[in-house]
């Protein structure tokens, strides 16, 4: 840790920010504590730690490249066995000590790992985003191109758990940012139902050709994945008890906005269950939003969606009945 501190120091304020970003909480209190009791970095402490870094990076870069053995000879050859030995070492310790951390997975920026892992195998892709939440998942799938993101939500939804080999594999190709990952124990992965949040949280055009995709490779995979999905027109089939209690909790200007893309039987449907002043009030509050943006009424029945969810969860309400039952409107 001091020597970290030392390295943070020599690295200046900038650079030492941006690392701040992708360390545990944990970390970032131990090493800033570290800092704070830095007196004084001589000249050859900074020459020996900055030399010790450097190689220690270099260790990891040729691990990621061509694993351990391919490290193994490119190290003796610059540094002579006995160092190579060590700064493997090094490296397998740190990856131990970090075992079962994903935080700076999870702190990544959806638009950089996207660049990061776009032409890998779309298996890979699939495990990286097996390991985010349905949140990060989902801005990843979006920003993926129409071609690769169905394959990878194919590949996600047919997943039942990975093993410490594959995440091996993820571990490669996305270097020390899942480098932990190594010695994980087998992890199970709800993949229908996992896919199904997923898909419910993107743009419904996306959405659609996904499922179209993969409808064409696998007609059953897809079947089952719209078996779990609840949209925003799935609220026709919902009971009016469900129903009050959902717009008893939503606001009033998510609701407009959700009701300016709906279908006329849907709207209906919502119209309803609600009291005849409620249902003027809220005509009234959709004239008055004018014109609006297609992608703030998909957000608002989205944001809707979620709130559903939420209420489901709480056993507050039933989304989805086990019979086969529908209203007809």
């Amino acid at each position: 840790m001091r020597k970290a501190a030392v390295l943070m120091v020599l690295l200046g304020d900038d650079a030492a920010s941006s690392i701040y970003k992708h360390l545990p909480d944990k970390e970032v209190a131990e090493l800033t504590r570290e800092i704070a009791e830095l007196d004084f970095v001589s000249p050859e402490l900074a020459s020996t730690v900055l030399e010790e870094f450097e190689r220690l990076q270099l260790t990891q870069e040729y691990i990621a490249l061509g694993g351990t053995e391919y490290a193994s000879r490119l190290l003796v050859k610059a540094f002579g066995t006995e160092q190579a030995q060590h700064l493997l070492a090094e490296v397998e310790r740190a990856v131990e000590a970090r075992a079962g951390n994903l935080d700076s997975l999870q702190k990544a920026d959806p638009q950089q790992l996207a660049k990061f892992i776009e032409n890998e195998h779309p298996q890979t892709i699939a495990l990286v985003v097996a390991h985010l939440e349905t949140k990060h998942a989902s801005a990843l799938i979006e920003i993926l191109s129409e071609k690769t993101r169905a394959e990878v939500v194919r590949r996600l939804a047919e997943m039942r758990q990975f093993s410490p080999e594959m995440a091996n594999k993820v571990s490669t190709v996305l270097n020390k940012k899942l480098s932990s990952l190594g010695q994980q124990k087998q992890r199970g992965y709800a993949g229908f139902k996992a896919v199904a949040d997923l898909l419910n949280r993107i743009e419904p055009a996306a959405s659609k050709a996904i499922l179209e995709s993969i409808e064409q490779q696998d007609p059953k995979l897809a079947v089952a994945i719209r078996n779990l999905m609840f949209t925003f027109e799935d609220l026709l089939t919902v009971a009016d008890a469900s129903i009050r209690e959902l717009l008893a909790n939503v606001e009033k200007k998510t609701l407009a906005l959700a009701l300016k893309g709906a279908s006329e039987p849907l709207r209906d449907r919502i119209f309803k269950c609600m009291s005849s002043r409620a249902t003027q009030m809220l005509k009234e509050d959709m004239d008055v939003l004018g014109p609006v943006r297609a992608r703030e009424v998909t957000h608002a029945q989205q944001e809707l969606i979620s709130v559903a969810r939420n209420l489901e969860a709480a056993g507050k309400i039933v989304l989805k009945s086990d019979t086969d039952d529908e209203y007809l409107v």
